[in-house]
């Protein structure tokens, strides 16, 4: 039996745990179009340290990254850019 609750508190009764919000950063993207594009930039997104969420939104061009601290702009455009799409910047 796990001591786990289903939405990822812990259930031990030894402290409380807390989620953190994290910082939630819109970029814009050029060259998704189909839902390929959104699994490939959720998964290479979502593989790199400090990413809390991943959010493609194919119609709007935009890509909304939730990490811990601070986005690292500079290795988001390069993984973004190894993937296959472009990172044009932050969203306004």
């Amino acid at each position: 039996m796990s001591c786990c609750t289903p939405d990822g508190r812990c259930s031990t009764g030894t402290g409380t745990a807390t989620a953190t919000a994290g910082t939630t950063t819109v970029y814009t993207v050029s060259g998704m179009t189909c839902g390929h594009c959104k699994a490939t930039l959720t998964k290479e997104i979502g593989g790199l340290d400090g990413v809390l969420a991943v959010d493609v939104d194919l119609e709007a061009g935009q890509v909304a990254v939730t990490t811990t601290d601070e986005p690292d702009d500079a290795l988001l455009a390069k993984v973004v850019d190894d993937a296959g799409y472009e990172l044009t910047g932050r969203a306004a």
